[in-house]
């Protein structure tokens, strides 16, 4: 007893040793395999850091990471531990590098530390493996270096260029979002794609000239919807299936028998002899036939045969029997795909069977995938996921597959007598169930016999006896499959197997996984149930998690439990991120998705933070910008169907066409009712949502590609801290209503107007988000917000304008927005600093932006700033958050200290964070920008917001609120200042935005700067209003030119108007005066439309520049009108506006 428990144990050690064996080969093959894949190094490093981890004895406990030129490549969900086995290597041109693999958790002691002697030649191949193709891109770079002219070093300009440049953004983002789909992309790699038919011509010409064979076949493949469709030539001669072979591959070849019995066997045997590796079945016409061929199968050469008996499926049958034999090994190993093994020696029942079960799996998969997939070709690819058949006729061949395939065999369907060891063994089934069974405890198994006398012993062997002659023979079947492999809903069972829940879908799956009983988990998992279902619906992924555990893995049910829905949640989280997701298949608002509330077009807002979830969720930053959280805040969207439904059910449509104030509109529109569905979904969302929330608009046109519609409708910021659920749940339909009701405000109708749209084509959809931030006291805002472009029409010094710029603001970002007061700086050069000491004292921050959590219920017809409050800088410095964003102003010196240490003014300027890096914020501006850019395909803009609060990790997080394009002329046009007359010059500018020639304006309407009086700015706002609306109504344009700064918030530094106001100007001037300093206008909402509608901007700084107007000029002309401040002159003939966007000068001639 002992010798036969010693040689057990020395047969299972060599059995473990075995399989080690195989993971190391395999790694180094599939390592192998991704360097032939020909991609950048980066890609083909991380590829394979993602794969490392299967080639060491515990993959699911090992993490892994590839360290070469300062970059790291590492595996998913990579932890560095004390348990590491490392290996360097180094390339020709003297670059190191490292493989490192951890152990996440202890092991029992081995041959160094908890890794085997094994292991350490595995990790040496693998680094030469690598090394040696490094060496090798390296030495084609040198030979081409060799074989052509050296290019000429570039200018250190151009090497400084982003860093995002050639980086395949593209094929990142696929290679991420694509992660779940590309091991369906593995499967079945082998496909039928030509089959050779031989026939006699009668039988050709009916089978095949007809069409019937292929209708047969292409049928079966459009049923199931699948892509891969094989190719049929039928021939009927022996010269002819000869002539073929030789002319081109065929993948299977079928004998049709008919009348004559003899010239097949002869045919397939020329076959063999000259293409042994091809698969030759016969097909009999009828089953009289099957005697005389089962005598003559050892005298010929063919492979099996198959009776057709009108059952057009036997054809799909043989095609996906040969396909299964062939990817079996594949589809096993790299994705645990199960498999039936069908036992059976007839070939009439097999001929019966086969089409059968393919019918029933493809069925059952098909439906499965129907209810969990959206995706079309996501379904055609889980297809490929469904169980293998494979089809045995004797003892011996059914355990040698057992043998091979044991940890994935779905099931046994089996038949009594057949062949054992070459001789007729009339209990050959019931030996090969218990076979199975001493390895396979609770495999399902189908004993199917034309012998009811045999059910009695298939009930000893707990099998389900199915008899051959059953009328009810498919739906025996179908319901077994059902039943035992996990196709259909999940049954929730207790231990003795009586039915306590059904459910079926993930979300139901976790959600009673978490109630039912221990004695239910005890009994799934001993059979496999869990991941065995999770297989049958495709979810591959999650099975991979599950399979190789256990129960004895396990010390208690409650533990078991656990894991399951860990692994479950893991698993639907990671199918969700970076998606936009219905709210029934949500666990509610993630935040790495985003939840749909109703129906609908999402708006442009609302397609830009879809883009950016799945940016964020798809493209890993942290290869980028390492020391920084990329991130969204939760975020819900309401499709446009609900603003339909709003207008129609309200009977709202009249305030399009009626003249009504706007004040009228929004009281109609607080009236009306929501859907529902909406209302019902929005309290259980406020459930989850304990943050202030930010209600935005998303019309389908606002912030798109083709037509910004920037900063024309409403936001209302909420505190959502109402103690009753219902008080805020109202506030939220208001806030929803009011966003609805500014479609038709007086902003917004000039817009549309401006823009040539209609208003009844806006449509609205709402987007719900957290706001960033934290509470401090009564208030809650971040430390941070900001808007960057990625075009800078202002740059200085060495700033170029396509390296951008950044405006940033302490608090929330409506300060930015708005054009107040924010710091500007350039990401490129953060460190720079744009103003003096002295301007930055002037034009510094004093007060922000932060949600007043006092007012928890804010009266939101006093408009978007209802639930703010604006209080004064020092307020924060009392909080505590100001620490890192501002500096100390020393009066004695005129110099700036970075912190808050020193008494003195304040200046908020991020000294710490842009000039000392306290966080990569430039960076990360830089990086992002670059992203959206190449993303877009345009210059953007993005909103952020930044929390310093660092996570676990010493990490502050960087919120991407908002993208959208800046949109401008494409087509360069150059201005020659040698072939301008200087004396026709009315306006030159150094500073210029716009590009091209405008050549149909005679209109200019500037300020009389004798009268000019930077208190009256307000004044001069209504002013122009009044002169812009009778312009409009002559269907003029015209050029604006006035001091300071236009659109901003702030009336001290500009005259405060909205686009509306100016909507007709053309070109827009800014021109400096004495004490009345001139930065660009950092209003973004302001300079986002100026630019999307080609508006030329000028600034003029005769005292920085060689820029000047000619007032002369202007005041010699025929005066239209004039106002307090304004005079509008017009020209006799059209003034030419010149606009050079490269060279950024502008000039306006008679």
């Amino acid at each position: 007893m002992k010798e036969k428990d010693g040689i057990q144990t020395g047969f299972e050690e060599l059995r473990t040793q075995t399989i080690e064996r195989l993971k190391e080969l395999s790694t180094i093959n599939r390592t192998t395999s991704i360097l032939k894949e020909g991609k950048s190094i980066e890609e083909t490093l991380q590829k394979i850091a993602h794969i490392l981890p299967t080639g060491w004895q515990y993959p699911e406990f090992t993490s892994a990471r590839i360290i070469f030129e300062d970059r790291e490549f590492r595996s998913n969900n990579f932890i560095k531990t004390n348990w590491v086995q490392k290996q360097d290597f180094e390339t020709i041109d003297n670059k190191s590098g490292s493989i490192e693999i951890y152990y996440i958790k202890s092991f029992p002691q081995a041959d160094e530390g908890p890794f085997l002697e094994e292991e350490r030649d595995l990790i040496i191949n693998l680094a030469n493996i690598i090394s040696g193709y490094l060496n090798s891109i390296k030495g084609q770079a040198l030979l081409k270096k060799f074989d052509y002219p050296v290019e000429s070093e570039k200018p250190v300009e151009e090497k400084e260029k982003c860093t995002i440049t050639n980086l395949q953004l593209l094929q990142r983002f696929l290679n991420r979002n694509n992660y779940d789909r590309d091991i369906y992309h593995d499967l079945m790699p082998f496909k039928v794609k030509e089959i050779l038919i031989v026939s006699n011509l009668y039988d050709a010409y009916s089978i095949e000239k007809e069409g019937r064979f292929s209708e047969h076949i292409m049928g079966e493949y459009a049923q199931l919807n699948l892509t891969s469709l094989p190719r049929i030539t039928g021939v009927s001669t022996e010269e002819e299936v000869l002539e073929q072979l030789h002319s081109r591959h065929f993948d299977i070849v079928i004998l049709m028998v008919g009348v004559d019995k003899k010239m097949p066997l002869i045919i397939s045997e020329r076959i063999k002899k000259a293409f042994p590796y091809i698969p030759v079945f016969l097909l009999l016409n009828n089953n009289s036939d099957i005697a005389l061929f089962e005598k003559e199968k050892k005298a010929f050469s063919f492979d099996r045969m198959f009776v057709w008996n009108g059952e057009s499926r036997i054809f799909f049958a043989m095609v996906k029997l040969i396909e299964d034999q062939n990817n079996i090994e594949n589809d096993t190993s790299i994705a645990l795909v199960r498999f039936i093994l069908l036992v059976e020696d007839s070939p009439m029942y097999y001929s019966r069977y086969l089409p059968m079960l393919y019918k029933i799996v493809f069925e059952q998969t098909k439906r499965i995938i129907d209810d969990v997939s959206t995706d079309d070709l996501y379904k055609v690819l889980k297809l490929r996921a469904r169980p293998k058949i494979l089809l045995a006729s004797s003892y011996n061949e059914a355990v040698n597959i057992f043998n091979k395939y044991k940890d994935f065999i779905f099931c046994l369907i089996t038949d009594v007598k057949f062949s054992n060891e070459s001789k007729m063994d009339e209990t050959a089934g019931f030996k090969l169930v218990k076979h199975i069974r001493n390895e396979k405890k609770d495999i399902p198994v189908i004993i199917q016999s034309s012998d009811q006398k045999h059910a009695e012993d298939a009930f000893k062997l707990k099998s389900t006896f199915i008899n051959k002659n059953s009328e009810n023979l498919v739906q025996e079947f179908k319901s077994f499959i059902m039943h035992h492999l996990g196709f259909g809903n999940f049954i929730y069972r207790d231990q003795y197997g009586k039915k306590l829940v059904e459910v079926k879908s993930l979300k139901d799956f976790e959600k009673h996984l978490r109630i039912i009983p221990d004695e239910s988990i005890l009994y799934h998992a001993k059979k496999d149930h869990f991941s065995m279902w999770l297989m049958a619906r495709g979810e591959i992924q999650a099975a991979k998690i599950l399979h190789p555990k256990k129960i004895d893995n396990f010390k208690d049910a409650d533990s078991i439990r656990e894991y399951l829905i860990s692994v479950i949640h893991r698993f639907r989280n990671e199918q969700n991120q970076g998606k936009v997701i219905p709210y029934e298949e949500s666990a509610f608002l993630d935040e790495s998705n985003i939840v749909t509330l109703s129906e609908g077009a999402m708006g442009g807002k609302g397609r830009g933070l879809a883009f950016i979830n799945s940016l964020i969720y798809n493209l890993d930053f942290s290869q980028f910008v390492p020391n920084i959280n990329i991130r969204a805040p939760r975020t819900s969207i309401i499709g446009a169907d609900e603003f339909e439904y709003f207008l129609d059910h309200n009977n709202l449509h009249y305030v399009k066409t009626e003249d009504i104030s706007y004040e009228e509109v929004k009281r109609c529109f607080l009236k009306g009712k929501l859907t529902n569905t909406l209302i019902k979904r929005l309290k259980a969302g406020l459930k989850l949502l304990k943050k202030p929330l930010a209600i935005r608009s998303s019309g389908l046109f606002e912030d798109s590609l083709m037509q910004p519609f920037a900063g024309i409708f409403e936001t209302y910021l909420l505190p959502n801290n109402h103690p009753d659920i219902n008080v805020r749940l109202q506030q939220v339909m208001d806030a929803i209503k009011l966003v609805y009701a500014s479609v038709y405000s007086d902003v917004a109708r000039g817009y549309i107007k401006a823009v040539n749209y209609k208003i009844e084509e806006e449509k609205m959809a709402v987007v719900i988000q957290e706001v960033v931030g934290n509470k401090y006291g009564d208030m809650f805002y971040p430390h941070i917000s900001g808007v960057a472009q990625s075009y800078n029409y202002y740059p200085f010094a060495h700033m170029k304008p396509e390296e951008g710029f950044a405006v940033a603001a302490f608090g929330l970002g409506k300060y930015v927005v708005e054009g107040e007061n924010a710091y500007r700086f350039s990401p490129k050069y953060p460190s720079t600093e744009i103003l003096t000491p002295k301007d930055q004292i002037q034009n510094s921050q004093v007060q922000f932006y932060a949600v007043d959590l006092k007012k928890q219920k804010p009266n939101l017809l006093e408009g978007d700033t209802a639930g703010l409050i604006k209080p004064d800088i020092d307020e924060a410095e009392r909080h505590g958050t100001l620490k890192h964003c501002a500096s100390v102003y020393n009066i004695d010196n005129n110099t700036i200290s970075a912190g808050l240490d020193k008494p003195g003014p304040r200046i908020v300027n991020f000294a710490n964070i842009l000039k000392y890096n306290y966080i990569p914020m430039a960076k990360t501006i830089e990086i992002v920008l670059d992203i959206v850019k190449e993303a877009l395909g345009s210059p953007v803009e993005i909103e952020f917001a930044i929390d310093l609060n660092k996570d676990k990790d010493y990490k502050a997080s960087f919120y991407l609120l908002q993208i959208k394009p800046m949109i401008g002329n494409v087509q360069d046009y150059n201005v020659d200042m040698d072939k301008v007359t200087k004396k026709d010059i009315i306006l030159y500018a150094e500073k210029g935005m716009g590009n091209g020639l405008i050549k149909n304006i005679s209109d200019v309407i500037y300020i009389d700067n004798d009268v000019f009086d930077k208190s009256k700015t307000e004044e001069m706002a209504s002013e122009i209003e009044q002169l812009n609306n009778q312009m409009d109504k002559e269907g003029k344009q015209y050029v604006l030119i006035g001091p300071g700064r236009w659109g901003t918030r702030d009336k001290w530094i500009g005259i405060p108007v909205d686009w509306p106001q100016i909507s007709n100007a053309k070109v827009i001037v800014e021109t400096s005066l004495e004490g009345y300093p001139l930065d660009a206008s950092s209003g973004s909402h302001f300079f986002h439309n100026v630019t999307s509608m080609n508006v030329g901007y000028f600034s003029v700084q005769p005292k920085k520049s060689g820029s000047y107007i000619t007032y002369d000029i202007l005041d010699k002309q025929e005066l239209i009108q004039k106002t307090k401040f304004f005079r509008h002159v017009r020209f006799k003939k059209p003034i030419k506006v010149r606009m050079d966007g490269k060279k950024r000068i502008s000039v306006i001639t008679k």
